[in-house]
């Protein structure tokens, strides 16, 4: 795994890679989703980039602090290309599903840069579909002295609108990411993410706060 992550700043060649068969370049592509993420959240005020053995470049734009203390992180490379199926024989490379993932926290944490850049590779790296509902786990702490270890990827469309793509390409959809305590993990695994979500509603849970104790889940 090669980093390039500690240094802010314009990375070279943001948006290299291979042209997508159909016609629908990967430049293409993620052009169109920067310019959606700038137009919601304005200016970055950082970037950084990583590749992943045999995956191509992720990015992780920094947004904020906002005029409440709210710093925005949202992937620029997952939506590429489609996810594909783990289970199809031959990967399609227009349909399928693409999202760009948007993590918000009060005050910011940069070294969540990493796990951002980790989980938006899974797709490429693991063969995984991520979806609204879906857990990613990191196995350790989502940043240095952070309290959980994993996200659930909400709804999107709240925060930022789908992005549609020329067809028949799926539009990029992009997925807020709500962090989870080890315990909330495990509970969400039996009850589910709606349930998990409504507890969170009940007890007027601040999902952005990074310092946040666990919901009660007795």
């Amino acid at each position: 795994m090669a980093h390039d992550f500690p240094l802010f700043g314009d990375p070279t060649d943001p948006h290299g890679g291979p042209h997508d068969p159909s016609g629908l370049s990967r430049e293409a592509v993620l052009a169109a989703v920067e310019a959606r993420l700038l137009t919601t959240f304005g200016e970055p005020s950082g970037r950084a980039a990583v590749t992943f053995l045999g995956a191509d470049r992720i990015e992780v734009l920094r947004f904020g602090p906002d005029a409440d203390g709210l710093v925005r992180y949202a992937t620029l490379g997952m939506s590429a290309a489609p996810m594909a199926d783990p289970t199809a024989m031959v990967a399609d490379q227009v349909r399928g599903p693409r999202a760009e993932l948007v993590l918000t926290i009060r005050g910011g944490r940069d070294s969540v840069l990493r796990t951002l850049a980790t989980f938006a590779a899974t797709p490429q790296v693991e063969g995984l579909v991520v979806a609204p509902g879906g857990s990613l786990d990191l196995g350790s702490p989502l940043w240095d002295g952070a309290p959980f270890t994993s996200v659930l990827a909400a709804e999107p469309g709240g925060l930022v609108p789908d992005l549609e793509l020329d067809e028949p390409a799926d539009p990029v959809r992009f997925l807020p990411l709500l962090p989870m305590t080890p315990n909330e993990a495990g509970w969400k695994r039996v009850h589910g993410a709606a349930a998990l979500e409504e507890r969170w509603l009940k007890h007027g849970t601040d999902l952005r706060d990074p310092d946040r104790r666990a919901v009660p889940l007795d």
